[in-house]
């Protein structure tokens, strides 16, 4: 048996309102000249779903008129679409808004029925959207039973068999099929107003009076019909745009509305098994004619990855520590540098302190939050030197990574910025105690090229404490001095 969500969103027509959320009054969207939406200022006024234009003018004069805007209305639906592909690869768009999601491969990749409806429900609503969601085991039926519960309290229970997937049709009106809508009239005359009473109509005379799409649309809800689905197909490359419901003036505000680019984003991912390892986001100000380039925020990460939850945190240290030149209108995320998606680790035994993953994530979010100079990766030059050699420099997260695992010439972690000179004591240096030589010399002479010449004995040394330091001694001088450079840990 299959399993399918319905999502509707009946209140997506007021994105029309978009480029009026700043400012707040009453509103009216009209299709062909009725009301189908209003703002609660205007329904406070005593506008009405269904009214015409005229009479909203004669008892509401000061409302604001708007016509449908399906170009938004697409265009959030699609966002929408493509943020749950990460969920499942079969979405489709259905009727009035709504899409289905074909959930039967993923139930166990989430958790279950129920735990899977509310990811569904919680992804759509961080989008800035409120759905009505159902399951059932044909679409035709989860997207009827989402259609019925428009302003409606969500059912609890969300996963149905066919038998009583069909008691709870039967008890629904048979206005919600668009396909029985230019019959409506006939159907009234006749005492049909339920998909039950629709069902015990003989069958020929039905095709007789009605168009077979009726029959069939009906057959499909209840699992008696094949069902055909065009499938959201994600673009090659992502890049996405939006505007901003008003004028932001610090960078950490338009977090929210970065995280609705970074659920698509998401979906896209998942959906054409990639992960991303660098992405940019544009913040836009004001155009025309006082334009400011937008700024650019690019994000490096140490590793590929696609999960959401990870990426909205790098992302919200990085805008903590951004002063806006001007305030935000609009925001584009898009994906620069992208890989294949890795499959999950197959070791039985965790690796102890946490596994690579983590690692690298604790190195990106240590960089987002401390800023570049903050975390620096080991840069050696090409010098004997080792005040030369031994240089520091900020990084990629991938380079800081990669730095964990690189191997260099035996050295102290620590150098001293200024070599210390050590007392010598029965010929022996000394410093806290007599230092006893345990590995060594190294000679190292070299820099006559740039007039920094040194003529040195390294040599590892224990004192008596246990501890181990890295000292040298000058070769050019008539006595012998010892200097401490470096301590092991």
């Amino acid at each position: 048996m299959r399993s399918w969500i319905g999502v509707h969103l009946p209140w997506l027509p007021l994105e029309s309102l978009r480029p009026c959320w700043s400012e707040p009054g009453r509103h009216v969207i009209l299709e062909r000249g009725y009301v189908m939406a209003t703002s609660p200022q205007a329904a406070h006024a005593g506008v009405r779903i269904g009214m015409r234009a005229a009479g909203v003018q004669m008892i509401c004069p000061d409302a604001t008129l708007h016509e449908r805007d399906d170009a938004r209305e697409r265009e959030a639906l699609d966002s929408i679409a493509l943020a749950l592909l990460q969920y499942t690869p079969e979405v489709a768009f259905a009727e009035h808004s709504s899409l289905l999601l074909d959930v039967t491969a993923s139930l166990r990749a989430f958790g279950g029925r129920l735990a899977l409806a509310r990811l569904v429900r919680h992804g759509v609503r961080a989008l800035g959207f409120t759905p009505q969601i159902s399951m059932a085991p044909t679409a035709q039926a989860a997207w009827l039973l989402a259609y019925a519960r428009s302003g409606r309290r969500p059912a609890r229970r969300r996963m149905i068999r066919m038998e009583s997937m069909a008691r709870r049709l039967d008890a629904l009106p048979c206005a919600l099929l668009p396909q029985v809508q230019p019959y409506l009239p006939w159907l009234e005359g006749i005492g049909c107003r339920t998909l039950a009473g629709l069902r015990k109509l003989p069958r020929a005379g039905l095709l007789r009076r009605c168009d077979k799409s009726v029959l069939d649309a009906l057959d499909r809800a209840y699992g008696q019909a094949a069902e055909l689905h065009d499938w959201v197909q994600p673009p090659q490359h992502f890049a996405v745009r939006m505007e901003l419901p008003d004028r932001i003036e610090h960078a950490e505000s338009a977090l929210f509305a970065a995280r609705r680019l970074l659920l698509q984003m998401t979906g896209w991912l998942v959906a054409r098994q990639l992960a991303v390892s660098r992405f940019l986001l544009l913040l836009e100000h004001e155009r025309g004619r006082t334009a400011i380039a937008p700024t650019p925020l690019e994000i490096a990460l140490a590793e590929p990855v696609w999960q959401e939850e990870h990426l909205t945190r790098l992302l919200k240290e990085r805008l903590g520590r951004i002063e806006l030149v001007a305030p935000l209108i609009g925001l584009r995320l898009e994906a620069v540098q992208l890989s294949a998606m890795l499959p999950p680790t197959e070791s039985l035994f965790p690796e102890p302190g946490g596994t690579p993953v983590d690692f690298h994530r604790l190195l990106e979010l240590l960089k987002a939050r401390l800023g570049d100079h903050g975390v620096l990766a080991p840069a050696p030059q090409a010098d004997h030197r080792p005040e030369v050699s031994n240089a520091w420099a900020p990084g990629q997260a991938s380079q800081l990574a990669a730095s964990r695992l690189a191997c260099y010439a035996e050295r102290p972690f620590w150098l001293l910025k200024q070599p210390i000179e050590l007392l010598v004591r029965n010929e022996r240096p000394f410093y806290g105690s007599p230092l006893r030589m345990v590995k060594g010399p190294e000679r190292i002479e070299c820099g006559w090229w740039d007039g920094r010449l040194i003529m040195r004995d390294y040599f590892v040394a224990q004192a008596e404490n246990s501890n181990f330091y890295w000292i040298y001694r000058e070769r050019h001088g008539v006595e012998a001095c010892w200097f401490l450079q470096g301590l092991f840990g």
